[in-house]
């Protein structure tokens, strides 16, 4: 692939605010997501065949281990920013290097969680009140999981880069690529297929870490081949920053512990408050977020492909651009999850007549569904306004309100409506999870619109000289 062959090259699109530029950009992360989100369904019902322990407990262990690693995963984030603004300021070699400062920082993280963890795995499930057998597999299944997010590393920060220099089309056939292997490795290692043991749910996370491995060096593979090297000079950019480094902890942190405590909260919710109205609110719980997450993926590869747009806007001083380019995105944004949300509304009963044959379940999840259905327009909002805000370098403002949103409004608001309208039951976390959402979502349109964004320069200093003609960078 040659510069002049990248997908979304000014070549290729001259204009960066149409609908079709965004959605060549977002397509590729689109079809990731939803790739992944096929794969977990089938490494799923492949783990649902060892029977109803194994079941239990591959949710709650892969969970528990995707704690942490979200806090990596937040904080990597920040590479397609600074990669963005770097691709726009013509500073081609500084994105290699905050790729490979970013793979530094995440192999000593994962290293010391790994650390931490392993030790501390039959405590961690021991202190949740789990069964015996049930935790002995959730160490097991843990213990793997925090092997796989050291390779992981590789995976989260070399996708990041390839978003910010505007190739997604790699990091999306390299992860169809590594979920293929993985389906294939858990067949294989869980069932003990061609000669290998039936490893059960252990055969499921080292399946996992194949399917990562493959991923890993894939992605780079591509990363250090001739081209890209030409390029970004990736085989010569292998130095440490610890500038670059610090540049990447500011803005990511905050979105490292948002993302964190997101997804720790989300556990609390799901594991503890609709748990204790009894196992057909867990039920119906558990079907309605499968549908959504299926639902909302599309838009979080739109609000990942937004950071890298709007972060090359910026870095090439075209700040008009940006706003323009966060509007295309959430009309795109609105009328799909708006269309989304209309069909949870219309099928909410067939919905759950899919998931569930007990009357009860199907009860409990149609109302849950309304509510879904009411927060998808402001999930939409929420998605496109933080990969906006993101490719500026907002990531303070946005950790700061995702934390309002999980702590205050999802978390206390749940447990003052359980108490103050017990008549509510399983649904009353989901009301505040709606009112989290809306929150959030006005929340973030409000910075968007006060143009604050603009005011911040993550570099503090003047970017390489980068010839002009006709108004567009010439690379």
């Amino acid at each position: 692939m040659t510069e002049e062959s990248t997908l979304l090259s000014h070549r290729a699109v001259k204009d960066e605010t149409s609908l079709k530029y965004m959605l060549k950009l977002a397509a590729p992360m689109v079809v990731a997501h939803i790739s992944f989100t096929v794969m977990q369904f089938v490494d799923r019902f492949m783990v649902s065949r060892l029977g109803t322990e194994a079941l239990a407990a591959v949710l709650p262990a892969g969970y528990v281990s995707f704690v942490p690693a979200s806090f990596a995963i937040g904080v990597m984030t920040s590479v397609n920013t600074f990669v963005s603004q770097s691709l726009g300021r013509g500073d081609k070699k500084a994105c290699s290097n905050y790729c490979w400062q970013a793979i530094y920082m995440g192999l000593a993280y994962s290293l010391v969680t790994l650390a931490i963890m392993r030790p501390a795995a039959p405590m961690i499930f021991k202190a949740l009140g789990h069964e015996p057998a049930v935790a002995a597999l959730e160490v097991t299944y843990l213990r793997i999981m925090l092997y796989v997010q050291v390779l992981a590393v590789f995976v989260w920060a070399s996708s990041q880069f390839f978003m910010g220099v505007h190739r997604p089309v790699i990091m999306m056939y390299s992860a169809i690529a590594g979920q293929v292997v993985n389906v294939i490795a858990n067949y294989v290692l869980i069932f003990g297929k061609f000669g290998f043991p039936a490893m059960g749910i252990a055969g499921a996370a080292w399946g996992t870490f194949v399917g990562i491995a493959a991923g890993s060096v894939i992605r780079m593979a591509v990363f250090l081949n001739s081209d890209v090297n030409a390029n970004f000079k990736s085989r010569h950019s292998l130095n440490l920053n610890f500038a670059r480094m610090a540049d990447l902890l500011k803005v990511g942190f905050p979105s490292g512990i948002g993302l964190m405590v997101n997804i720790a909260l989300w556990g609390v919710i799901l594991f503890a408050m609709v748990g204790q109205f009894g196992n057909d609110a867990l039920a119906a719980t558990s079907a309605v977020l499968s549908c959504v997450n299926v639902s909302v993926m599309p838009v979080v590869g739109l609000g990942t492909a937004l950071t890298a747009a709007v972060g090359k806007s910026i870095g090439e001083g075209k700040k008009d651009v940006a706003i323009k380019q966060t509007s295309v995105s959430l009309r795109i944004a609105l009328v799909y999850m708006g269309l989304i949300g209309l069909c949870l509304l219309v099928f909410r009963n067939r919905i759950m007549a899919f998931w569930s044959s007990d009357d009860v379940v199907i009860n409990i999840g149609v109302k849950m569904i309304i509510l879904a259905a009411i927060y998808q327009v402001f999930d939409a909002a929420t998605l496109v306004y933080n990969g906006s805000l993101r490719g500026a370098g907002d990531t303070l403002w946005l950790a700061a309100v995702s934390a309002f949103g999980a702590i205050v409004v999802l978390g206390i608001g749940s447990m003052c409506l359980i108490k103050l309208f017990p008549q509510l039951g399983a649904l009353a976390p989901w009301i505040a999870a709606t009112l989290s959402i809306i929150t959030v979502g006005v929340a973030n349109r409000w910075r968007f619109k006060t143009n604050r964004w603009m005011r911040i320069d993550l570099f503090k200093r003047p970017g390489p000289e980068m010839p002009i003609r006709d108004g567009a960078v010439i690379q």
